[in-house]
């Protein structure tokens, strides 16, 4: 009987412990858990046993190499850069004598160029490397070289297109560049000029500049794009015609350079602005550019209040010596519209000035010899004047 007793006693203790034990942990693991949950979330004894319990979910870290990722990025738009070579044939003999060899190697220039489309159509920046009777090359990425020919320049934005015999090419994607943002991380592309082989620099997108104008005087012109991104790279001049790049592996822009007070000026021509050029060659209209003939000052709020200005956007016709001459070029449709300094054109063709549609790119949608109206304020009065582009 006692041993009966004892086993009875035994595995009534051993029924106990395995209840507390399985209480504790339900307690403490399984309803907490449960409580979290839509399905017993609404139980309070559920939400109680929840009121000092910490759930900790596991989570892994990943850690991206940003170098590889840069890597990647470049990589989408490297097989669409090219290296172009210009280059002046020589005569066969020279009044001096010099070797014809010699005299060629002192006119090789080297810059960047994108395809844009898959027959070999290119598009670069002007700037030196586009001369008067200059022959060119172009390297792809494949190692390839083609004779290239120059199709024409774009007098509003200085983007160059030449052409290569070429099919089924790597064609460059152009993003939304509305959507960039300064502080933004972009990586240029350029070509090494020894090499031909691509190289590129790792920067910030500092700012845009909506009254940079592409002009080379210190005032604006009506036939000059307005309104480019700047970054802060070193060494500009290595990337000019070449592509900056977003962390979304797009082109955002295209480096230029313009000579301000005998120094070089580099800034980078938007991706929208170079869209609506490539549009234009492709229609092969871009030698139907039409013509204004005005120098201005683009108005902001600051410059209009300093200057008692009546409006608080537009263009302002301007000269710093207040010469109507140096104001409005002579035979111009706006000399001959009546158009004078001071006058401060707010609309053309219905659509208002603004820092996002200045007044070249609203002019840029139209062709030579077309007829617009504009709006001008003089003397306070708002006036409409029609022009012949």
């Amino acid at each position: 009987m006692p041993m009966q007793k004892t086993k009875k006693a035994f595995f009534i203790l051993i029924i106990i412990l395995i209840s507390g034990l399985s209480g504790i942990i339900a307690n403490r693991y399984i309803f907490p858990r449960l409580a979290t949950t839509k399905i017993f979330a609404k139980y309070d004894f559920l939400k109680k046993s929840t009121s000092d319990v910490t759930i900790i979910n596991k989570t892994e870290q990943v850690y991206i190499k940003e170098d590889a990722s840069i890597n990647k990025l470049v990589g989408q738009v490297t097989s669409s850069v090219v290296n172009i070579t210009s280059y002046v044939v020589p005569e066969k003999t020279t009044s001096l004598g010099k070797n014809p060899a010699a005299i060629a190697q002192s006119t090789i220039k080297n810059g960047t160029g994108i395809i844009v489309a898959s027959d070999g159509l290119i598009i670069t920046y002007a700037s030196t490397l586009i001369t008067e009777n200059a022959k060119y090359k172009a390297s792809t990425n494949d190692e390839n070289i083609y004779d290239a020919t120059l199709l024409g320049i774009d007098s509003y934005s200085n983007l160059a297109f030449l052409k290569i015999n070429a099919s089924n090419l790597s064609v460059a994607s152009f993003a939304n560049s509305d959507e960039a943002k300064p502080g933004e991380k972009i990586i240029a592309v350029g070509t090494n000029l020894s090499a031909h082989t691509p190289f590129f620099a790792a920067g910030i997108l500092s700012s845009f500049s909506p009254y940079y104008n592409l002009s080379e005087k210190t005032i604006a012109s009506s036939e000059k794009l307005e309104g480019v991104f700047e970054i802060d790279i070193s060494a500009q001049n290595h990337y000019i015609g070449g592509p900056i790049v977003d962390y979304a592996g797009q082109i955002i822009g295209i480096t230029g350079m313009v000579f301000r007070d005998n120094k070089e000026s580099f800034f980078q021509i938007p991706s929208n602005k170079i869209k609506s050029v490539i549009d234009k060659e492709i229609q092969k209209e871009l030698s139907s550019n039409p013509t204004l003939g005005i120098y201005y000052v683009p108005i902001a709020k600051t410059y209009a209040l300093i200057n008692n200005l009546p409006s608080e956007s537009g263009a302002l016709i301007h000269s710093y010596s207040g010469q109507q001459g140096l104001a409005i070029i002579a035979n111009s449709p706006a000399a001959n519209a009546g158009l004078k300094i001071g006058d401060i054109i707010t609309e053309i063709s219905g659509e208002k000035i603004s820092t996002e549609k200045t007044l070249p790119d609203l002019l840029y949608k139209h062709k030579k010899g077309e007829t617009i109206e504009i709006i001008i304020i003089r003397n306070s009065e708002e006036l409409k004047i029609v022009i012949k582009l």
